[in-house]
């Protein structure tokens, strides 16, 4: 068909074979916003410093790499993956000190702070894909049922990439009461399934909202968007500082590491806890995914220079997505924050802990996972004074 008119019936047609999870592109208002953004430039959203965001190198060299069969057998663990048995009961009491911290798995993390209850990067389904059939497939069950977690006041999406953002997570959440807040351009697919626009709060960085006496503002990453067969570059992607009246706490989203981190310190911290992405790194694409080390690094930025606070590990242990061994970014984390005399949270998914009483802290994974050959050396970690011996629960007061 030609002419002008065969136009918008083609393009309904099109629309229609979109798979739902695809989600929505921004329009109207919406776009208009995002071209006024100052980080919006010739078309696309741009990093706070240059990054690639593409593999780099051969897609030979990589596949052979990605494919071989003893690596691949390192990616996964051995055997069940310990999850808490206990969480909704766990949850059911309120936190001592105000403030408790929930990995789910992933980048998935319930934060109870000063009587709020947030939930970042809520991934409940079965496979970070848009279709049900292919795709990475979770390697332990969710810790506990969406519903079972209770009410919550404000999700929180710090990009639109399936392992953060989730279909039929969304639509779940989507029938209750909760807020939701997204960087410019995520509201579009949070609408497109069913989130009232009353319900949504959209953030360029820098930009904060109130849900009651809790501050979420929306800060900088160096990462990039897409989630269809086109990637037009047009959802920001962000890392969430939340401040109530007591704690302050920071989510890192994905991020390469950036010299960003010691401005977002400055503005917002110091952290009672950090939530930072340490897993799914590579060689083939280091502007985008931090290493243990980078993780490290990030968080001590984000605390003025020293060790304070908690470091709890995120976007590990639960999606099989780079070529490192499935254990190593624990193993990793744990020997570099030792080395720096930092304190680091390894709760098995799902195991609630409050930062400033007992942190979990072993290395639960071990009897799970492949030998993980130590190729980061004893001086890697940031120069920070050496920690002492430490080893199970350790019982440490989070200084403000």
């Amino acid at each position: 068909m030609t002419g002008t008119g065969s136009d918008p019936s083609l393009r309904a047609r099109l629309r229609a074979l979109r798979p739902a999870a695809f989600g929505a592109d921004p329009s109207g208002e919406r776009l208009e916003r995002i071209r006024r953004s100052p980080n919006f430039a010739d078309g696309v959203f741009r990093n706070p410093e240059q990054a690639r965001h593409r593999p780099s190198g051969s897609t030979i060299e990589f596949a052979k790499v990605y494919f071989e069969k003893e690596a691949r057998a390192r990616r996964a663990p051995t055997g069940h993956i310990p999850v808490h048995p206990t969480t909704v009961a766990d949850l059911a009491k309120p936190p001592a000190s105000g403030l408790r911290l929930t990995w789910m798995g992933h980048s998935s993390v319930l934060a109870e702070i000063d009587g709020r209850r947030v939930l970042f990067d809520p991934v409940w389904g079965e496979r970070c894909s848009p279709f049900a059939f292919v795709g990475p497939k979770r390697l332990h069950p969710v810790p506990a049922p969406l519903a079972a977690l209770g009410p919550v006041d404000v999700v929180v999406i710090s990009h639109d990439h399936y392992d953060h953002l989730d279909l039929p997570t969304i639509k779940a959440l989507a029938t209750t009461d909760t807020l939701f807040a997204a960087p410019l351009g995520v509201g579009a697919h949070l609408e497109h399934w069913g989130v009232r626009p009353s319900r949504l709060r959209e953030l360029d960085w820098n930009e904060s909202t109130e849900v009651g006496d809790l501050r979420l503002t929306a800060t900088p990453a160096r990462h990039f968007c897409g989630r269809g067969l086109r990637n037009q570059q047009h959802t920001l992607w962000a890392s969430w500082v939340a401040e109530g009246p007591e704690h302050r706490i920071y989510h890192s989203g994905d991020t390469g590491y950036f010299s960003g981190f010691q401005e977002i310190g400055a503005a917002h911290g110091p952290f009672d806890a950090t939530m930072i992405q340490i897993g799914a790194y590579s060689e083939y694409w280091p502007d985008i995914h931090m290493t243990p080390a980078e993780g490290l690094r990030a968080h001590l930025d984000l605390q003025g220079g020293s060790p304070h606070g908690v470091l709890l590990p995120i976007h590990w242990g639960t999606f099989n997505l780079a070529p490192h061994p499935w254990a190593e970014p624990g193993e990793w984390t744990k020997d570099a924050a030792d080395e720096a005399g930092q304190s680091v949270a390894l709760p098995r998914p799902g195991q609630p802990f409050e930062p400033s009483g007992k942190v979990p802290a072993d290395r639960w994974w071990g009897g799970i996972a492949h030998p993980v050959p130590r190729h980061w050396s004893r001086g890697s970690a940031p120069q920070t004074p050496a920690a002492e011996g430490r080893s199970g629960e350790l019982d440490l007061a989070a200084e403000r």
